[in-house]
């Protein structure tokens, strides 16, 4: 489970701009973010469990986020990992469009899940537990959970206002401010909870948008951002079962050209 903030040409000056929680079991193993070795253009995490990542961006232009659907009543642990539709993207040459396109025909494979994916002129949105076809995200704000797209779950919409009034920034000061954001655990009013198929107090848990627990919890938080010249930072932040910093990794770099959407 997982939440991304995404924004796309809100701000004439950041035509790209992410934050996001990772939540997982603290138990499955994961690289943190960093240049991949086989291909040091891609800074994304890794899963060392199943293979591919969950968030990701290459100096080519494309980036990719992905989220798991709530669907406990449909989950197949036979069915392929999802993490490779993300890591697949980064290190492919297809365009998003294509790319959407294909992982649609195919998302039965798949258990429930939300995939963005971008290149350097347009970003799509796909997933399994929706009929459409892929649709193009035009410029603006966009919420990502554990439903679909702009789904409005409190934790979301808490934490869309938050980013909302915030201005894209890879300055330290700006960084903190949305790292603050994202170490929200404020959970919902019960009267205000979704019903995914699984107990009460297992969605209290959930319902905040850093969370906290002995066995599952928020892993890491991260911010990509990409100025109008191209000019980029991923900042992460990583977490122990406790919720305490354990590290924090700030890559800059140079895309190899500016976005155009």
């Amino acid at each position: 489970m997982c939440i991304i903030y995404l924004s796309i040409a809100k701000d004439p000056e950041w035509p790209l701009f992410i934050a996001a929680n990772r939540d997982e079991f603290h138990a499955r193993p994961a690289l943190p973010a960093a240049p991949w070795d086989a291909n040091p253009d891609i800074f994304s995490g890794l899963d060392q469990s199943a293979g591919g990542t969950w968030l990701g961006i290459n100096r080519n232009g494309r980036t990719a986020m992905l989220t798991n659907f709530r669907d406990p009543a449909g989950f197949d642990p036979q069915a392929p990992t999802r993490g490779l539709l993300v890591s697949d993207f980064l290190d492919g040459d297809m365009t998003a469009a294509e790319y959407a396109t294909q992982v649609w025909k195919t998302a039965d494979r798949y258990n429930g899940f939300n995939l963005i994916v971008g290149d350097i002129n347009a970003v799509y949105y796909t997933g399994n537990r929706q009929s459409a076809p892929p649709q193009k995200l035009a410029a603006g704000s966009y919420i990502l959970s554990n439903h679909l797209l702009d789904t409005p779950w409190p934790k979301a919409e808490r934490l869309r206002s938050g980013l909302d009034a915030l201005t894209p920034n890879g300055a330290p000061g700006a960084l903190q401010q949305v790292f603050k954001l994202l170490r929200d655990t404020t959970p919902a009013p019960d009267e205000t909870l979704p019903s995914t198929g699984i107990p009460l107090e297992r969605e209290r848990l959930l319902s905040s948008p850093f969370i906290i627990s002995d066995n599952y919890g928020t892993r890491c938080s991260s911010i990509i951002a990409v100025d109008q010249e191209g000019e980029a930072i991923f900042s992460e932040l990583t977490f122990d079962a406790r919720g305490c910093e354990t590290a924090r990794r700030d890559w800059t770099f140079s895309m190899h050209q500016p976005l155009r959407y």
